[in-house]
């Protein structure tokens, strides 16, 4: 096969609709966009959300709140969740990923107190709440807040 030999499969593209060909294509004179308006004009319409002239909803509701630009977002783990791992081993951010329990470390990794922990485990991250931190410690484990 040669590069000019390409084509799509067939039924895969449709030819387009051509507009303006004369009163007999049935889209001819107007082409289909009918007698003047902002519609009918060159980059016609509206923007998205125009109400005509009336106060949009986006204006109309109430504001409520603020979001800090300053603020962090932790990935969340809990406790019961460190159990995927073996019994004496090191629990990063990274191994939290490999091991599916977090997507993405965001702007870090905090575990939680929920659950039981069974594992006697290191656990190396951004932060430890104080419920988890007895939890691990505990069992014989040890926390190392980065």
């Amino acid at each position: 096969m040669k590069l000019h030999e390409l084509q799509p499969a067939a039924g895969s593209t449709t030819a387009p609709k051509r507009l303006g060909r004369g009163v007999g294509s049935q889209l001819g004179k107007t082409s289909g966009k009918g007698h003047k308006g902002a519609k009918a004009r060159s980059g016609g319409g509206k923007r998205p959300g125009f109400e005509g002239g009336q106060m949009p909803l986006t204006r109309r509701l109430p504001k409520r709140g603020f979001t800090n630009i300053f603020g962090k977002e932790y990935a969340v783990v809990n406790v019961s969740a460190l159990n995927v791992f073996e019994d004496g081993a090191v629990v990063t951010n990274e191994a939290l990923t490999e091991a599916g329990l977090i997507k993405k470390t965001l702007d870090g990794v905090k575990v939680l107190g929920g659950g039981e922990l069974t594992k006697k485990l290191t656990v190396n991250v951004d932060k430890v709440t104080e419920s988890a931190k007895q939890k691990i410690e505990a069992i014989g484990g040890k926390v190392e807040v980065k």
